[in-house]
């Protein structure tokens, strides 16, 4: 499979890439965990179906010493074990949000507060932008049929 069209080449998707980018940087410095925001990133991109973030945020999150073992539950998360209460509640958030056209009224209220209960409110700032960028490059890449597997953590540092 090649990709229909390479955002680090094409002048203006590589702008819009290269903000989206940007704005993670923000997020790598805040408050909110490195293990839950890459959490975050492998749930949301399972379930959009994005190939190259699924295989970017495993050997990302496994590069920052995260365990495989748990990575491949993060599918599995409600029957998994190895989740701490924060963790579960940022996932219950994450998937909630990706599947927004799912539910009439988007992120239920009851979602939101076991979040609220586990972050503070710039964790959850961070969160919620963790969630939405994540969703845009999954859509990206997704519409753009980007390859997965040959990823290298730190590539695009």
């Amino acid at each position: 499979m090649e990709i229909r069209l390479n955002p680090y080449t094409n002048p203006v998707l590589g702008k819009v890439f290269k903000h989206i980018i940007a704005a993670g940087k923000v997020l790598e410095e805040s408050g909110l965990p490195t293990a839950t925001q890459e959490l975050v990133k492998l749930r949301a991109s399972q379930i959009n179906g994005c190939g190259f973030c699924t295989d970017m945020h495993f050997k990302d999150a496994v590069h920052h010493g995260e365990s495989p073992e748990r990575l491949n539950l993060v599918a599995a998360w409600r029957e998994a074990t190895v989740f701490t209460e924060a963790e579960r509640a940022a996932i219950e958030l994450t998937e909630e949000a990706t599947r927004i056209a799912d539910a009439a009224g988007g992120v239920s209220d009851e979602v939101w507060a076991r979040a609220t209960q586990h972050y503070d409110e710039d964790q959850l700032g961070a969160l919620v932008g963790a969630i939405a960028l994540i969703n845009a490059f999954n859509r990206a890449n997704v519409i753009l049929q980007t390859p997965a597997g040959d990823y290298r953590p730190g590539q695009f540092a």
